[in-house]
């Protein structure tokens, strides 16, 4: 038997987090996300040398797999990315630890049936076990990183299990978990072990709610607001996206009130003035998309107003320039008098149509759709508001800067300026933006999206004499360089109209 030594949980090893309908179409974080840890922790190491060597191996490997849409060893190569430009190991245990993913037919549960579950492997590890494995089952409140690796509060052990089989690909293990008495967000974790030591931990987030199906069954209504929560959580079990921040509870209340006016025969946001979120079905993607949306106490409808579309970054959702800048837009956007909105981009990876050429064939319909999400937002904002359409802008942060310079170009005739902080794309991916003024932010101090990418354009704005506004923030990191600069934006904009 080979002597094993006993391995941490890797807080960055992937957090498989849902399932599938057939238990096998488990989301987890996305390719587009991990590449973005990637990178920035290897920005974070300035690699020189032996270092710099591996790193230029590992993206060879990188792009191969990319090519020929390796989904599986990508995630392998990401995971050992990050774990070299953090100075960890990289040994066929952490290896195989990376490899687990616990999978289920519903990530949404209620507790009056037991439910059952499989542990498997998204690819082939390089280990050699000699004997067959125990697992070792427990329940927990998910700690502050979102998984029991972080800290959370045990809730109960589920039991041990032995006889599991070394290879996770070919005979996944199935097991079944009680979880009467519990409500709430619930981490089920999973630790492998041979011969008495452990060699790979992995955990899945469910939601477990008493009275879930007849809750969900009394929400049944055509109107896009009520439906939201039903097939957010449909999705969810189907695989089709992450259980992400989804506040159960919250959304729950809100679909049920739009529920009780809409019965009422009244529409629950006509007048409505303040920060609040909106729904609608993504015909093209048959799907219901969220967007939040900040409209001025000021608004009567009697005067047309200007509109912010707002774009977040990589991983995030619409409720980033809401939640994540201590409320500093929507106290601008009132002073201001701007009406503002910002879609989710289909996916939280969407990118908003801009492919960098690190997409694999397989994301072009996400990007496609994720263009789309952002158009119809607008054409929904139009429809509802009195919008002044010499004054619509667009602007957001990190991939939602890269997606701004994107769609500012490809749409020029609505724009009357455009915003980015962070972003970056090459001067020959939007030749036509030059059509539209902007206002550029950018941290000298940024790892996630280096300096460089703004500056290039800066430059091609500058021999192209067009006018343009940049703030290069002395010290500035990826995610501290927006809220300080958020009046700079509206100063610009109120400056610039079609």
């Amino acid at each position: 038997m080979r002597t094993a030594k006993p391995v941490l949980i890797i807080a960055l090893t992937l957090i498989f987090e849902l399932a599938g309908v057939q238990a096998g179409a488990q989301a987890r974080d996305t390719i587009a996300i991990m590449r973005t840890r990637y990178n920035t922790f290897k920005t974070q190491a300035n690699a020189q040398g032996d270092l710099k060597a591996k790193f230029d191996k590992l993206d060879q490997d990188i792009a191969r797999a990319a090519q020929f849409g390796r989904t599986g060893e990508l995630r392998r190569l990401y995971t050992q990315g990050i774990a070299v430009a953090q100075s960890r190991p990289w040994n066929a245990e952490i290896e195989f630890a990376a490899s687990l993913a616990i999978q289920t037919d519903h990530v949404f549960v209620d507790p009056a049936s037991p439910v059952s579950f499989k542990i498997t492997q998204i690819y082939l590890p390089s280990i050699e076990l000699s004997e067959p494995l125990t697992m070792r089952v427990s329940l927990y409140r998910p700690g502050n990183g979102g998984a029991a690796a972080q800290g959370g509060e045990k809730l109960k052990d589920v039991g041990v299990f032995t006889n599991v089989g070394r290879d996770l690909i070919d005979s996944p293990f199935r097991f079944l978990v009680d979880f009467s008495g519990l409500e709430g967000r619930t981490t089920v974790r999973a630790e492998l072990i041979e011969g008495g030591h452990p060699i790979g931990t992995t955990t899945l987030n469910l939601e477990v709610r008493k009275g879930l199906k007849d809750r969900l069954s009394r929400l049944d209504s055509q109107n896009a607001d009520v439906r939201y929560p039903v097939d957010y959580i449909a999705n969810v079990d189907s695989g089709n996206i992450a259980i992400g921040q989804f506040d159960y509870e919250k959304e729950m209340t809100l679909a049920e009130a739009a529920m009780a006016s809409v019965k009422a025969g009244k529409d629950p946001f006509e007048g409505k003035t303040g920060d609040f979120k909106r729904h609608y079905l993504l015909q093209e993607a048959g799907e219901i998309m969220p967007y939040r949306v900040y409209v001025p106490t000021s608004y009567k409808g009697d005067r047309a107003y200007p509109l912010f579309i707002a774009l977040h970054g990589n991983g995030l959702t619409e409720n980033y320039f809401f939640d994540n800048l201590n409320g500093s837009l929507q106290k601008l956007a009132e002073e201001r008098g701007y009406i503002v909105a910002a879609p989710l981009g289909y996916r939280v990876d969407g990118g908003y149509g801009y492919n960098n050429g690190s997409r694999p064939a397989e994301d072009i319909p996400k990007l496609q759709l994720s263009e789309k999400d952002v158009m119809h937002v607008l054409d929904l904002m139009r429809k509802d508001y009195r919008i002044d359409n010499s004054r619509i802008y667009i602007g957001g942060h990190s991939m939602g800067g890269s997606g701004s310079w994107y769609l500012g170009p490809k749409y020029s005739q609505i724009w009357a300026g455009l915003a980015t902080f962070a972003g970056g794309v090459t001067p020959a991916s939007s030749p036509q933006v030059k059509t539209i003024p902007q206002f550029v932010v950018h941290g000298d101090a940024d790892t996630t999206a280096p300096v460089e990418r703004s500056r290039t354009m800066v430059a091609e704005l500058k021999r192209l004499g067009i006018e343009h506004q940049y703030v290069e923030v002395p010290g500035g990191t990826h995610g501290s360089v927006v809220a300080p600069n958020l009046a700079g934006m509206f100063d610009f904009f109120d400056h610039h109209r079609k």
